[in-house]
């Protein structure tokens, strides 16, 4: 028998060590165990070449939920914020995109993009309200769930009869149909494109698009920024402050098993044998590894191990990370524009192009892309002189025809540099080491089934009061003892703190009511 502890929490990434955090700050004796070396999951900073180092995965701070800000006392350090998205032409011609305004383009499209973003910040401060809080349980007769569900159709009846209407015929539509509705410029409808389905499997012209866009608004409206020592700054400040409030977290600690005795679970398991017991485990690992893996599908009922065997998981980005002997010279550019985000979607066609491939199986050959050069303001990253260029790359399918082998890298690796070459002709020259992770190197980097940021795909049918299947969407696990704090479970992935806050909210709300 081990030490037994009041909670374990399996997987540092920043839910877990947000929902550790307000546990011991509540008094509890928690445990966190982390199977890498650093805390952070998918929000770290690591070295990819001799001098040369990026945040490995995620890469921008858009979605952190001020609610996690204000409990934890978080104040990140950013060496860039607010920032511009950049929609690069090739010929010079950018147009330039921040959280209300945009530049390049028509005054009839600058007019429409104000009414557009008012329209959208004001749905998407409605969905930011109930990512904040356990969605209800449909079909109940608990009061707290009635309640929240009064509450949310009456917060839309709240809109006005005409803005209610337009945000139940939006919520379930694809992005592509209504930004050409509002839009001329082939630029400005590319990178609203973008936005809407970076990090999915959904092309603009995929149903939910218009949703996935309002869930990237759900935290700041938007708003990039880069933490001065990249993500894993944010990720060591959640650790700091989950310390400090009495946990344990300990690094190179792999969960080989969730034990469970009796119909409950009593403690976990680790690699190399160690046991530590609890009544209550919270993992922050995602839903299948959890269920399928850590405890084992014959302790679940047989309908729910399907539905979570079903769960669509599979990643559909890739990150490239190159270190440069200098900055490319990108034409129309100023030097400080490379503080800024920059996105390759020329049009909403072009994005929808490079989905197609993907349904079949095959990387894009000419993908869409979103690039920062983190180094630009904070020199820690690069040696002197130097930069690095970091990029999330779409389409790079989970399950690639002939899978990622040797070749296939290679030639999605090319298809990204030439990519970026029609927009910074000297770019190849400048390389002098490069990574690039597919969904496969970040499902075993980070411990993610698939390789989807999201533990699963953002759609209305794993949303909400579904995500990640029904019958778990308050965090807890139809398995006394087991609850979800990732990406898994609501409201999804992104670096918000938000799934981390509303499980921790809810233990400690099961253990008052009991």
């Amino acid at each position: 028998m081990g030490e037994r502890y009041d909670a374990i929490v399996v997987g540092a990434g920043h839910n877990g060590l947000v929902c550790s955090a307000l546990l011991a700050k509540a008094g509890k004796n928690v445990l966190v165990l982390e199977a890498n070396e650093q805390v952070g999951g998918a929000a770290v900073t690591r070295e990819f070449a001799d001098g040369y180092s990026v945040s490995a995965c995620a890469h921008l701070l858009y979605q952190l939920q001020p609610e996690v800000r204000k409990e934890l006392k978080l104040a990140p350090t950013l060496s860039s914020e607010d920032m511009t998205t950049i929609a690069l032409a090739e010929k010079g011609k950018h147009v330039r995109l921040t959280w209300n305004t945009v530049a390049g383009v028509s005054d009839a499209d600058v007019a429409s993009y104000r009414r557009f973003k008012k329209r959208m910040m004001r749905f998407a401060d409605l969905l930011r309200k109930y990512l904040n809080k356990a969605p209800p349980r449909l079909g109940t007769k608990d009061m707290k769930d009635l309640v929240t569900l009064g509450q949310l159709g009456f917060d839309i009846r709240r809109l006005g009869k005409q803005e209610m209407r337009e945000f139940l015929r939006l919520i379930g539509m694809n992005i592509y149909d209504e930004l050409d509705e509002r839009f001329e410029s082939p630029l400005l409808k590319g990178a609203l494109s973008l936005d809407a389905v970076l990090g999915t499997h959904l092309g603009p012209r995929s149903p939910n698009t218009v949703m996935t866009y309002l869930y990237r608004l759900a935290g700041d409206h938007g708003r990039a920024a880069i933490p001065k020592g990249g993500m894993g700054s944010v990720s060591d400040e959640l650790a700091h402050e989950a310390r400090v409030s009495g946990a344990t977290i300990r690094t190179q600690m792999p969960v080989k098993r969730i034990i469970v005795e009796n119909g409950r679970v009593t403690g976990v398991e680790t690699e190399d044998g160690e046991r530590f017991d609890s009544y209550t485990v919270i993992s922050n690992a995602d839903p299948k590894r959890t269920v399928m893996g850590l405890v084992g599908a014959r302790h679940v009922e047989t309908g729910f191990a399907r539905r979570i065997h079903h769960l669509r998981s599979k990643g559909n980005a890739a990150k490239l990370h190159l270190a440069l002997d200098g900055l490319p010279i990108i034409e129309g550019l100023s030097k400080k524009d490379f503080a800024e985000r920059l996105v390759i979607a020329p049009d909403e066609h072009y994005v929808e192009r490079a989905f197609n491939p993907a349904k079949y199986g095959e990387s894009s050959p000419n993908p869409v892309i979103e690039m920062t050069f983190p180094s630009f303001r904070d020199q820690t990253l690069a040696p002197t002189g130097k930069h690095v260029l970091s990029a999330v790359v779409q389409y790079a399918p989970y399950d690639l025809k002939g899978g990622w082998n040797k070749e296939a890298r290679e030639t999605f690796r090319q298809a990204v540099i030439d990519t970026i070459s029609n927009y910074a002709p000297d770019i190849e020259q400048r390389i002098t080491a490069s990574e690039l992770l597919t969904p496969v190197d970040i499902e075993r980097e980070f411990h993610i089934t698939g390789g989807h940021w999201h533990h699963g795909e953002l759609t209305l049918d794993q949303f909400l009061f579904v995500r990640p299947v029904s019958g778990a969407a308050q965090y807890r696990m139809p398995l006394d003892g087991l609850y979800l704090c990732g990406a898994g479970a609501h409201p999804g992935g992104g670096v918000s703190g938000a799934a981390g806050r509303n499980a921790a909210r809810a233990i400690l709300g099961r253990e008052k009511a009991a």
